[in-house]
């Protein structure tokens, strides 16, 4: 296999990444160009990318390290979650913000972010205990689960509530999902993509975010369905079977992020 076949097989994680690692879709997609622009020009880099994903991120690592800069929140071409995020970005450090979505978001062990982000393992531990302990500061909220599979419904429903939201509703189909939040606009939402009765999740979450922005998670079987780069990219999306430690963290990070609170 070619190192460009190897590397297009992963592009699409370290997209999503760069997303929500910055805050920004444009910005993070910047990022992944500035590397595989650098691996191009570098015959010794492009050859270390032969090794997974791992030699990847953390090419993708060091570039974000050494030209990191705060965001300013620029609204030219951001939507409103986005510069919600810009704002948000600075609570968490970035070597702890890292190792957090890597170990969660992305499914890393702990020795592989390690390796990503050249620190110890006992340091990304402590690292991501950072992250986790400044955003379960935030405030609680309603949660809307888009959900057709009754059982993974159940399974989520108590996820949430666990970490002291509210269950605002469930739905199954696109209707039952506009129907739950013309009675009460949920504070999050977290959806499934293919719906019981042949609707989207996708067409959903747009008709709720027509009527006002609020943080989405998409929870799928189907993650290829969101990773094309024809249409704006979820920041938080996670793979069936999932982890409940993986949604817990996508959860905090997509009502950290989410927050419009000023600094």
């Amino acid at each position: 296999m070619s190192i460009g076949a190897e590397i297009a097989a992963h592009l699409p994680f370290l997209r999503r990444y760069a997303r929500a690692l910055t805050g920004s879709q444009a910005t993070g997609d910047a990022f992944v160009k500035a590397t595989l622009e650098a691996a191009i020009a570098d015959a010794e880099l492009a050859e270390s990318l032969r090794g997974g994903r791992v030699p990847l991120y953390r090419a993708f690592s060091k570039l974000w390290a050494s030209a990191y800069l705060e965001p300013v929140g620029d609204p030219r071409g951001a939507s409103l979650h986005e510069l919600a995020a810009q704002n948000q970005l600075a609570r968490i450090t970035p070597p702890a913000r890292q190792a957090l979505l890597l170990t969660t978001v992305e499914d890393f062990s702990i020795a592989e972010a390690a390796q990503i982000i050249d620190q110890d393992e006992e340091t990304v531990r402590a690292l991501v205990s950072e992250a986790i302990a400044e955003i379960d500061r935030e405030a609680a909220t309603s949660v809307l689960i888009i959900e057709d599979e009754p059982l993974i419904a159940m399974q989520l429903e108590d996820l949430v509530s666990s970490l002291g939201h509210e269950i605002c509703g469930t739905a199954a189909t696109r209707t039952q999902a506009v129907e739950v939040v013309e009675a009460r606009m949920p504070g999050l939402v977290l959806a499934d993509i293919q719906l019981a009765d042949g609707s989207s999740g996708l067409d959903a979450v747009d008709d709720i975010l027509a009527i006002a922005e609020v943080p989405v998670i998409f929870i799928t079987a189907y993650p290829e369905r969101l990773l094309t780069g024809n249409r704006p990219e979820p920041t938080y999306l996670i793979t069936k079977p999932f982890q409940e430690d993986t949604v817990k963290a996508a959860i905090s990070q997509a009502l950290f992020f989410g927050s419009s609170r000023p600094l």
